[in-house]
């Protein structure tokens, strides 16, 4: 049963998908502007330290930036197949297309984009987001998308991951994103505190706290990768989807690093050589100024033995003194 030229019925047309995640686009828009700012501030800067302030704030923004995106991405895991399968259910129609999964720690993405895209007169481009957050039920989502009647691919890939699905990777996957979503938000909070001890500047504590940023991201990767079950096969005939770790994952591993070895530094360098740290947080030139208008405010004043520097006393000031006649 089709309507004309060969519609299938009862199904809507496929939606757009928006080209890029508002919440991402919100949190980088915001970091930039920082960074803006403190590009404006720089030429206060006065002396050699304003490079070492200036990479300061980068490595700075960077690694809030990073932590604080990395909770909105979908793209921890990633996979595609090419593959010739059944488009929608009660239909004989194969096509042509290129099937996309993508985890994240909110939800499944499962992409579906057609060779060409323009097949069976319909436009095969979806995108379609199945959330397992604290307040979102996966099931009912894969249940709304039965009832829009979604691409046969997508129900196949986003039913791997219902709580019913023999396969059990709903829990594990949906465990694992919680308690990496949650280390991350810790590490966030020790980012911050880390921000305030090196600005008061209390560089021992400081140091530790990007040492302790850098531990629970590494931690978070961990979570992460901890699950009991294999993976489950989703086969598309001879071709099988597979999943490898995606930008996500790999960025938040290298950032983690990079607090390590940053955190590290710091705590060597205040143990061995104080003196350049406090190069690096532009302490010793403060000092010094401090140092300088203090001499100038203390020293005492040169004697004068010029003719105009001599202080002279009128007679009629002048107080009688008695001898005393030993």
């Amino acid at each position: 049963m089709t309507l004309w030229n060969g519609s299938f019925p009862f199904y809507p047309g496929a939606s757009e998908c928006f080209p890029f995640d508002t919440t991402q686009a919100v949190i980088v828009s915001v970091f930039l502007s920082m960074l803006a700012t403190f590009i404006i501030i720089l030429p206060g800067i006065r002396g050699r330290g304003q490079l070492f302030w200036f990479l300061r704030v980068v490595m700075g923004l960077f690694v809030g930036a990073v932590v604080l995106t990395v909770q909105f991405t979908r793209d921890w895991e990633t996979g595609w197949v090419t593959a010739n399968t059944s488009y929608k259910s009660f239909s004989h129609a194969v096509v042509n297309v290129n099937v996309g999964l993508h985890i994240g720690l909110a939800g499944v993405n499962v992409t579906l984009v057609g060779n060409p895209v323009n097949q069976v007169n319909e436009t095969i481009n979806y995108n379609e987001h199945f959330a397992w957050s604290f307040k979102a039920d996966y099931d009912r989502s894969y249940s709304e998308g039965l009832e829009k009647g979604l691409p046969s691919p997508i129900l196949y890939v986003a039913e791997k991951f219902t709580t019913q699905s023999p396969c059990s990777m709903h829990m594990q996957y949906r465990i694992s994103s919680h308690y990496t979503s949650l280390t991350l938000w810790m590490a966030f909070c020790t980012w911050l505190i880390s921000i305030l001890l090196f600005s008061m500047p209390i560089l021992l504590y400081g140091g530790c706290m990007l040492l302790l940023t850098a531990v629970l991201m590494l931690s978070s990767l961990l979570f992460f990768t901890a699950r009991n079950t294999l993976k489950c096969p989703i086969l598309f005939g001879p071709a099988s989807l597979n999943t490898d770790y995606g930008g996500s994952f790999w960025l938040t591993l290298a950032t983690g690093l990079l607090c390590l070895l940053l955190g590290l530094g710091v705590l060597i360098l205040n143990s061995m050589q104080p003196e350049k740290l406090k190069l690096v947080f532009n302490l010793d030139e403060g000092k010094e100024e401090e140092e300088e208008r203090w001499d100038k405010s203390c020293l005492p004043g040169e004697p004068s033995s010029s003719a105009g520097d001599v202080l002279m006393v009128p007679l009629g000031e002048l107080c009688e003194v008695t001898a005393t006649q030993l």
